[in-house]
């Protein structure tokens, strides 16, 4: 990869990208080190090249499919919530690889990062995205994300990029004890919900926070 693509430059420069996180501060992510990986992972390599110059503004934007690439906010609010949260990041899960962007940055914190997709066409492009930037920390599975991964489990950490009206059983079954899971959850009004897998007692602690808008979590892939 050019240095350049890389770096970027004008509304991709690294001057723009610091204007984002001052933003992302003022909004309330006070973790120091995820405000500064959002601020040196180039998000403009992992949208198409039209939309680019859009990448640093703090919003969604389409990345074909239905989907979209996840507004900065809430990608560094899910992010600084697991690892606030959870015992350790050793093994984490991403449901929805998407565009790879937030299994860009979860992979410089995570030790490993199982990352399932329903979309083949958009993991393959995450794949390339992900190898360039040189994380090799990351294991792919086209495969249903309601399913979890349970040849990988347990996971110290599940963050899913997709919402359900109800949050799968087999995702709490995959979770370490201590483990958290980070998930929006709901149908016409979603809430962006942590739960703690307790290590003493096997019980689960949930926690509803703000309302968030995402893709809903369908069953199935597709090719």
């Amino acid at each position: 990869m050019d240095r350049h693509d890389f770096q970027g430059v004008g509304m991709t420069s690294q001057r723009t990208r610091d204007r984002l996180t001052s933003r992302l501060e003022a909004s309330g992510v006070r973790h120091a080190r995820v405000l500064e990986v959002i601020a040196n992972t180039p998000r403009h390599l992992f949208l198409d090249e039209a939309l680019a110059h859009r990448a640093y503004e703090d919003t969604a934007l389409p990345i074909g499919f239905g989907q979209t690439l996840s507004q900065p906010y809430i990608v560094a609010r899910m992010t600084e919530l697991l690892l606030v949260t959870a015992e350790k990041l050793g093994n984490v899960l991403e449901i929805g690889t998407g565009s790879g962007y937030q299994t860009a940055v979860l992979a410089q914190f995570a030790e490993r990062v199982c990352s399932v997709e329903r979309i083949k066409p958009l993991q393959d492009k995450a794949k390339q995205r992900l190898r360039k930037l040189g994380l090799h920390n990351v294991h792919f599975q086209h495969s249903d994300g309601g399913l979890g991964w349970q040849d990988q489990a347990p996971f110290d950490g599940i963050l899913s990029a997709a919402a359900p009206r109800d949050v799968p059983q087999v995702l709490l079954e995959q979770l370490a004890p201590g483990g958290v899971l980070v998930i929006p959850v709901g149908a016409d009004t979603q809430y962006l919900t942590v739960i703690t897998r307790n290590a003493e007692e096997n019980t689960f602690h949930h926690q509803r926070l703000e309302a968030v808008r995402f893709v809903p979590l369908l069953a199935g892939v597709t090719r």
